[in-house]
């Protein structure tokens, strides 16, 4: 089955987006794990990569205006994804991933099923 060509590009857009979102949460993530808890530097890096994801991704994703119905349906796809995220955090810290590097298995799970949560989004409700 071949991808219809918007679906092609709303994908390398995605995939422009979320590079953008990793690096700002990821570095934000790596600047205050060592100085305060794993799990408040990712929730710090999370909340802040939220928002520039949000209007990136409105805008230039999926060319969408921003509206509070697309907004709450973000917000929630990304409630469940932080929540993804924080336990497969706490998962890989657990198995023996350095504080450094537990993050990238995360993004790896994470990004593919936010993908499609917010898809949905934007196509079904905003």
């Amino acid at each position: 089955m071949l991808l219809s060509r918007e679906t092609f590009f709303e994908i390398i857009r995605f995939g422009i987006v979320g590079v953008i979102a990793t690096a700002l949460h990821y570095g934000i993530y790596w600047l205050l794990q060592s100085v305060i808890d794993v799990n408040v530097a990712y929730t710090i890096g999370y909340f802040l990569s939220f928002v520039v994801n949000y209007l990136l991704s409105a805008k230039f994703t999926f060319r969408k205006k921003k509206s509070v119905k697309n907004g709450f349906g973000f917000g929630g796809a990304h409630l469940f994804n932080y929540f993804l995220q924080i336990g497969l955090l706490n998962l890989f810290l657990w198995l023996g991933v350095s504080k450094e590097l537990a993050p990238v298995p995360v993004y790896c799970i994470a990004i593919p099923t936010n993908f499609l949560i917010v898809r949905f989004v934007f196509r079904k409700i905003g």
